[in-house]
């Protein structure tokens, strides 16, 4: 097992997925992660050397990632909210927020759209 950033990964785990694993960071940013410290996308968690592993803790503890992200997008909700914009007020009501069809296929919005979201 390797503890990357609070978490155990299996050595036989691809370093791509696990660092995907992490909420915030998706293929792009694993891809550049990668790139600047030379690791090969094949490479697995096992195949790390120490001073890598130690390189990759940096960087993601240096990224808004977890729970500071979430908190962000709270935030960021709940400001516009209180701001009383167009896109609070539809965030308030569970309806779409970017201008897709009301008239039906409203159900996904108002899964994604409450105050606490992913929260």
């Amino acid at each position: 097992m390797v503890f990357i950033l609070g978490l155990n990964f299996p050595e036989s785990r691809l370093v791509k997925s696990a660092l995907q694993s992490f909420y915030g960071v998706g293929p792009h940013h694993t891809q550049r992660l990668m790139a600047k410290l030379y690791i090969h996308d094949s490479a697995r968690v096992g195949a790390l050397a120490d001073k890598q592993v130690l390189e990759l803790t940096a960087e993601l503890s240096n990224m808004t990632i977890e729970n500071d992200l979430k908190r962000k997008v709270q935030d960021n909700i709940k400001r516009l909210r209180d701001m009383g914009a167009y896109r609070g007020r539809r965030h308030a009501m569970q309806m779409p927020v970017r201008g897709q069809r009301t008239r039906t296929q409203t159900a996904t919005a108002g899964k994604l759209n409450r105050v606490e979201r992913f929260g």
